[in-house]
This record gives C-alpha cells, sequence and structure tokens, in this order.
C-alpha cells in the first residue's frame, strides 16, 4: 500500500486557501470525502460530489440523477481515481455556495513507520464560514470584517465568531479535526 499526498485548493480565492494531505492509495472517494471535511474545515452539512474526467462520483439520488449518472463514490479508490502524479479531480462541495476543491496527486510515497494516516501536513488561510456565498459572498464578508466602522461590521463579525481569522491555519488543529471525524481510522482499512 503506499500514500498519496494531495495538494487541494478552492477555486476562485485569492490569497489561496489550501492544505496537503496525505493518506492511503486505497482510500475510496467517499472516505475522501470525510477527509477533506476535516482538512478544510468544513462542517459537512451540505451534499458533495466529485468530478474525473466528465463523470461524477457521489451518493445518486434516484429523484434526480439518471442511471449511472453519478457513480457510488464508496466504490472507487484514489489510486483508481488518480493512477499517476499530477493527476486532478474536482470535489464541489455545497452546491448552493458552490465551493470547488481541486485535488491535485503530488507524490506517491511508501508508508513512513509508526506515522498515522490520514494527516494534514500543511496549509494556509482558514476555511470560509459555511452558508457565507461562495467566492463573491466571502470576499464581501472579508471586506466587511476589515472596516471596523463598516454598518454591517458588528453583524457579520457575530455571525461569523469572534474568533473567526481569516489569515489562521494550524496544520496541529485540522488533524485534531481529522482524528474526532474519522476515530476508528487505520492506514491497514480500506475505507
Amino acid at each position: 500500500m503506499t500514500v498519496y499526498r494531495l495538494y487541494v485548493f478552492l477555486l476562485d480565492i485569492a490569497p489561496p486557501i489550501w492544505r496537503r494531505v496525505e493518506l492511503s492509495s486505497e482510500t475510496s472517494l467517499a472516505h475522501l470525502h470525510k477527509v477533506l471535511q476535516a482538512a478544510m474545515g468544513w462542517q459537512d452539512y451540505h451534499l458533495h460530489e466529485f468530478e474525473i474526467g466528465g463523470q461524477r462520483y457521489g451518493v445518486p439520488d434516484t429523484d434526480y440523477d439518471l442511471p449511472g449518472e453519478v457513480v457510488k463514490d464508496s466504490t472507487v479508490k484514489l489510486s483508481k481515481a488518480l493512477p499517476s502524479k499530477g493527476a486532478s479531480l474536482l470535489y464541489p462541495y455545497d452546491f448552493g455556495d458552490n465551493w470547488t476543491h481541486s485535488v491535485v496527486l503530488e507524490d506517491i510515497a511508501l508508508l513512513e513507520p509508526d506515522t498515522k494516516y490520514p494527516r494534514v501536513v500543511d496549509g494556509a488561510r482558514a476555511c470560509p464560514p459555511e452558508d457565507s456565498g461562495g467566492s463573491y459572498g466571502y470576499a464581501d464578508l472579508l471586506d466587511i470584517l476589515a472596516k471596523p466602522r463598516h454598518k454591517e461590521h458588528r453583524q457579520m463579525r457575530e455571525w461569523a465568531g469572534k474568533n473567526f481569522d481569516p489569515e489562521k491555519f494550524s496544520a496541529k488543529a485540522a488533524n485534531l479535526l481529522l482524528k474526532q471525524a474519522l476515530p476508528k481510522l487505520r492506514t491497514d482499512q480500506v475505507q
């Protein structure tokens, strides 16, 4: 079994919000969803799917999706979805706010002894708050938070949380979220 190092970043955000994550190449896309939620700082309130070469992967909705239109994400492993370095996929989350993540396979390595996977090894900037209106709404939020005299500053500060700092990222905190989200994961499990 090998370890995949993924570089994950939100599209349409500058400066970039990104994470570097390491996990088993045998991880399913369904499990990758859980890893990305914790690594980025999302709270899994909304729908998601993966897009690879025009094919959609996720949880098919029989009320909306035609048979075969969405492949069940629990049936596809990373080793198939991202077969070689440089391969990438898209991970749309929250179809209303339309947060789209690019996920790029940066490297393939051997398991390191005594290392727990999955893990977040690096990143930059805080995840936008849920329901912040996508990239445009988030830009407006940051603009208002940067102007203490803005008429909506107090309201937006309360909504975002008094401790919200858009520049803050901690790999240690992200790994704690990952550990809480995936308490039983081991490197020898296919998820």
